[in-house]
């Protein structure tokens, strides 16, 4: 028991509201749970939805899903069946799929219809302290993934929800008939940090060009985005032409590949203008309600391309972004530096310059 122990953590009270600072205590760990203390832990375009009022959350609440820790107190025995141990790297995966729906049953529990997440539980009720935004987290072990030892956590935490996010997208991508080597030109719609990782992503795997299209883009941004490997980055509030621009590769047909990671309801049918005729529509970026978008089904039909949504990942996903960091350590460095690190108790500011779009990625320390 480790009542005497006091962690602090930011409480999200609702839409627009400034998050509270609090301290609980660090109880005992229940069984089957894994404590783990933060070592970095990303604000996720999802949690501003909840600032912002485009996604619904319970209050009041720890948010955060992208907690990455060092493994303190658990079930040795328990933790084993995991392949896990006190003083490991961990990474904790919010889902929770329920293993018994027709999804889950055809191994696609990254979509299952009865979700449920790590997170939910009541800071009124021991041991407080379940979700991202706190110094201390209780995550079940069969959602930890151990970080292979020599990875920089760190970096790890900077792309912990887009790093899967795009994973899944790919997979799904790759099950539909897409072949890495038959893509000589792709774009990714928004600049943030699931576009930034698809882009690095697809330059990593061997695509020729890339470009990111994104809006109001600072030279600092467009530079690391270069850095990452991007070849142009076309920006929305300056560039009319940017569509037409696009059209032109291929010899005219348009680009072979379009990550939509910017959440714009209107990036859709610029997506579906600038695809070549059998292109590859990959969105995973329209997660939260943010309005209708009028588009031409016709061109569904006559371009006969290939659109494929994904909202979700999965412990496999989660294990496979681990192993590309792996198998790239020239990127890891490029990916820590985008971290803005802030501690806990200045939650408040970090949501502020994530907000206003001042850092590739925020992420909260202790």
């Amino acid at each position: 028991m480790n009542s005497h122990i006091q962690a602090k953590a930011a409480i999200f009270t609702g839409a627009g509201q400034p998050m509270e600072i609090r301290e609980f205590p660090v109880t005992a760990t229940p069984a089957g749970y894994g404590r783990s203390d933060l070592i970095a832990s990303g604000v996720c375009g999802t949690d501003l939805h909840f600032y912002r009022g485009t996604l619904d959350v319970g209050t009041p609440s720890i948010i955060g899903h992208e907690f990455v820790g060092k493994l303190t107190d658990c079930d040795p025995a328990e933790a084993e069946q995991y392949g896990l141990a006190v003083g490991d790297n961990v990474i904790a995966d919010i889902a929770v799929p329920c293993g018994e729906c027709l999804l889950c049953k055809t191994g696609d529990d990254a979509n299952c219809v009865n979700m449920g997440v790590t997170n939910g539980g009541s800071i009124e009720e021991a041991p407080y302290l379940w979700g991202g935004y706190a110094e201390v987290n209780y995550t079940p072990l069969s959602n930890l993934v151990k970080i292979p030892e020599g990875l920089d956590p760190t970096a790890v935490a900077v792309f912990a929800c887009p790093g899967p996010t795009a994973m899944h997208a790919f997979r799904l991508g790759e099950q539909a008939g897409l072949k890495w080597a038959e893509i000589h030109t792709a774009v990714v719609q928004g600049g943030g940090p699931v576009g930034s990782y698809a882009a690095m992503y697809m330059k990593a795997m061997g695509v020729p060009t890339v470009y990111v299209i994104a809006k109001n883009v600072s030279a600092e941004r467009e530079a690391l985005l270069r850095k990452m490997g991007v070849d142009e980055v076309y920006d929305l509030a300056t560039d009319a032409h940017i569509a037409e621009k696009l059209q032109a590769e291929n010899g005219g047909l348009g680009v072979d590949l379009c990550y939509e990671a910017s959440g714009a309801p209107n990036a859709f049918p610029q997506g579906m203008n600038i695809l070549r005729n059998r292109g590859i529509y990959l969105v995973p970026g329209q997660y939260s309600n943010a309005g209708g978008i009028e588009i031409q089904p016709q061109l569904i039909t006559f371009k006969a391309v290939r659109i494929i949504g994904s909202s979700q990942y999965s412990m496999i996903d989660v294990k496979d972004y681990l192993a590309f960091l792996q198998d790239h350590p020239a990127l890891v460095p490029v990916i820590r530096d985008l971290a803005a690190c802030y501690p806990v108790s200045e939650a408040n500011k970090a949501f502020e310059d994530a907000l206003a779009g001042k850092n590739v990625k925020t992420v909260l320390v202790k």
